[in-house]
Order: structure tokens, then sequence, then C-alpha cells
């Protein structure tokens, strides 16, 4: 059935019917589209428009179509243009004439942008659930290697001695800003269209913030030229959805090298792993390649809604059905991205050696030497050069840090003493970092146990 056609004198062509339907994909809105339309039949019952027993009656419909939905088969052989006109079927053979007076007052309009809003802000409570557990992933194996020691780095060179737990409190901060971001997006996500008509506002005096509290929207929408048109919503769900990509897969790009034969700093679990069809030794890490490469899609996914807003006229046009597909398509690559990175995490070893053993081995500790120096009274251009000297004289003889004494280092330059020798240890070295935010081991192991505070409080605030 059609909500539309007595002003036709034909019916559509089928290749037309084929190109413009949407079932395939929107029919994930069944549950949101049968929220709304039963908190639509109360509006209708409101105003006159339904009787209470009418209302009853449609409402009641609609939980016995949502418990059929159940069924595998439930789809099959449907052929209606969308998840809309195949509810108003479903009600039809369901509920029988009284079903005619649901769409009174509505357009698809804003039913559509209702359905949107109601299925959207369940996936964002879901991601931000996710993001939770992700955290608490990283929280967790801070807790479990408190001491381990590796180089940081700066253009993939190493720079500075850090403390492991201080790396994954640098994710931490990623996440939960991206937490905070799904949060705002949430916010502009649940606001109530409905009631707005097509685009001018409803004819019948709806009560459409009785609408909201029964849906559970904060707010109803202001203007509604706007809010049937409107996909910001969208788009900054898909901004949150990008941002978070990539920062999982910057996680994924450093846990890939930092797994490889050339670091070995960590093991990865057999669980997100894999192996070579021709070579028995390789151990892959395919699980963070997909979530490296999947950031594309879904940052594609922005791309696209971006371009199929561009330059619409006000207020709703046809271009805006393909808002879904980016959407859905999204936030089902967010969802087994988030789940599989926690899964990696969960099931990482790292090996602590390793990683002290490249710090040590390098002159992670130089600008540590040189901060020494420079509170001793010596100006810091000259300890820079001083440091870059001693550097230097150790590539060319061939020397580590821990190889140099103090009449050795006394004789590459005069203001060096008994405590520059301590420093050319890249554990010695962290201990200088103890304002907040740095590498400090007491000042990390107090970042950790605030990251897990703040866990908790997120995780109560949602």
């Amino acid at each position: 059935m059609k909500l539309w056609g007595g002003r036709f004198e034909t019916g559509p062509s089928e290749l037309f019917e084929q190109f413009s339907g949407s079932l395939d994909f929107d029919r994930r809105l069944l549950g949101a589209d049968i929220a709304g339309s039963k908190a639509f039949a109360s509006a209708l019952e409101r105003v006159g428009i339904l009787s209470q027993q009418e209302r009853d009656q449609i409402r009641t419909a609609f939980d016995q179509i949502l418990e059929q939905s159940k069924q595998p088969d439930f789809f099959e052989g449907a052929t209606d243009e969308d998840i809309h006109t195949f509810v108003i079927r479903k009600l039809n053979e369901t509920a029988g004439e009284v079903a005619g007076k649901i769409h009174t007052g509505r357009s698809r309009n804003e039913q559509v942008a209702t359905d949107f809003r109601l299925w959207l802000r369940e996936e964002i409570a879901a991601t931000r659930g996710r993001l939770a557990g992700l955290m608490d992933a990283l929280v967790a194996f801070a807790e479990r290697e408190p001491d381990a020691l590796l180089p940081g780095y700066t253009h993939l060179r190493r720079a500075q001695p850090i403390l492991w737990s201080h790396y994954l409190l640098a994710y931490f901060e990623m996440f939960a800003r991206d937490w905070q971001r799904f949060g705002e997006a949430y916010q502009r996500t649940n606001v109530l269209p409905l009631g707005s008509g097509a685009l001018a506002g409803s004819g019948f005096p709806f009560d459409r913030q009785a609408i909201a509290d029964e849906l559970g929207f904060d707010s109803i929408s202001n203007n509604s030229l706007d809010v049937v048109s409107d996909r910001d919503f969208a788009l900054d769900f898909l901004y949150a959805a990008s941002v978070t990509m990539l920062h999982m897969s910057r996680l994924a790009e450093d846990w890939i090298l930092y797994s490889s034969e050339e670091f070995g700093f960590l093991e990865l679990g057999d669980e997100v792993t894999s192996g070579s069809s021709l070579m028995p030794q390789k151990k892959n890490p395919d699980a963070f390649e997909l979530v490296r490469g999947k950031s594309g899609r879904v940052v594609g996914d922005l791309t696209s809604l971006l371009m199929t807003v561009k330059s619409l006229p006000l207020a709703y046009n046809r271009d805006l059905q393909e808002d879904k597909p980016p959407v859905f398509d999204a936030a089902d690559h967010l969802a087994g991205s988030l789940e599989v990175t926690k899964l990696s995490i969960d099931t990482t070893k790292i090996n602590a050696a390793a990683m002290e053993e490249a710090a040590d081995a390098s002159w992670t500790c130089a600008t540590e030497l040189a901060e020494m120096l420079s509170k001793h009274g010596v100006p810091f251009h000259r300890a820079h050069q001083v440091v870059g000297a001693l550097v230097l004289e150790s590539v060319r003889q061939g020397k580590r840090p821990g190889d140099w004494n103090e009449q050795q280092l006394h004789e590459i330059a005069p203001e060096f003493d008994a405590e520059a020798v301590e420093l050319l240890s890249a554990r010695r070295a962290l201990e200088n970092h103890t304002p907040p935010g740095g590498t400090a081991p007491e000042t990390v192991r107090r970042a950790v146990e605030r990251a897990r505070r703040r866990l908790s409080e997120m995780r109560e605030s949602s």
C-alpha cells in the first residue's frame, strides 16, 4: 500500500519502485517506527481523532507486530516502499479499518526524522557503553603493568623514556574525549520532531511535550521547517564515530609496529591474530589491520552524508533517504572495532625487558641530562650542545649511555658531575617528570587512580 496516490493517473514504474525503495536498509528502524507510532496514537486520542478504545486497539496491534518481528521470516516477500509503509500494512492486517486513522495529521517527513533520532540515540548510548569498556581495558592493563618502561617516540624515533601505563593513559584520554563527544551528539539527537507536519507545523493541536515525555526526548524542536530536514545530529554521530575510529587506528598502528620482530615489545593474543596460508611462522595482526582499514570506511560515511546534505534547499528532499546507509554502516563498523580493540587489549602481553632495553640502549635520557645541567645554572643552549656532543661521541665510539663513567663525562664537558652518571639510566630519567600529566612513577600512579574514578563516574552518569 502507498501513503499517497490520489493525485496520480497512473502508478510509478517498476524501475522507479526498485530505484526508490529503502526497505532493504531502513528495516532496522522497525522498533523506532512502532514506538513513535504508538506515541502518536496517544496524541491522536488526546485531540479526539481516536477514541480510547481505538487508541488501545492500535497500540496493542503495534505490540503484536513487534512480537511478530522476532520471527526470522518476518520481512520475507515484503515489497513495501519503506519501513513506514511496511508497518502501516502490518497495522492494517492486525488492527483492521481503524489503522487508517494512524496517519492523521502526520507527515512521513516528521515520522522519518523521529524514527531516525529514536534509533540513533540508542546506538549512541550503546557506543558510549562500548567506549567505557575499552577505557576499562586500558586502565586494567595500566594497573597490571605499573612499572614497565618503554621509549616514547617522536617522528618514530626514540625520544624520552615513559611508563607503559602513561602510554596507555594517553589513549584513555582520547577515548574519554570520544565519550564526551558522543554525549554531545546524544543531546542534539534527543529532540522531538513529531508534531511538525511536513514542514509548516501540524494542523492539529497536539501536545508535543506529552509526546516527547512518552518517548523520552529531552525537548521538542523549535522550528518545523528546520527539524524535518535537519541531519546535523547524524553528522554529529558520524564525526564522533570518525574521530573514535581514527583514535583506534592510531592505537592499531602502534601495536602493529610494537608487536613486530623489529620492536618485540608486544605479543598479541591468538584470539585476534591469524596465520599465513603459505608461511608457517607468521602471526599476523589482522584485527588491528582491519580496524585501521575500517577507519577509512567510517570517515567515508561522514563524507558521504556531508555531500548529501550539501546545497539541499529547505525543507525535506528525497535525497535525505540516503542519510541512513552511511550512519548504519558507520555504526556497525564502529561497534565491531570497539569490541575487537577491547579484546585485543585484554589479550596482549608486553615484553617489559625488551622495552626497557630499547630505552636504555638509545639516548632517551638526553633531555634529562640537559635539564639537569640547566638546573645547575648552565644556560640551556650550552647544556643542549654539551649533551649533543656526548651523544655524537657515543655514536663514534659505539657506546651506550651506561658505558660512560663520571671521569669520562667530565672529559667531554666539565659541567658533568656524579648526578649526570645517575641520569644515564632511562628509569632514573623518568623521575624528573613530576608535574601533573607527566610520566614520573608517582604521578602516573595517581593518574591511573584518577582514570579509574573518572571511568566510574562516566558509567554512573550514563
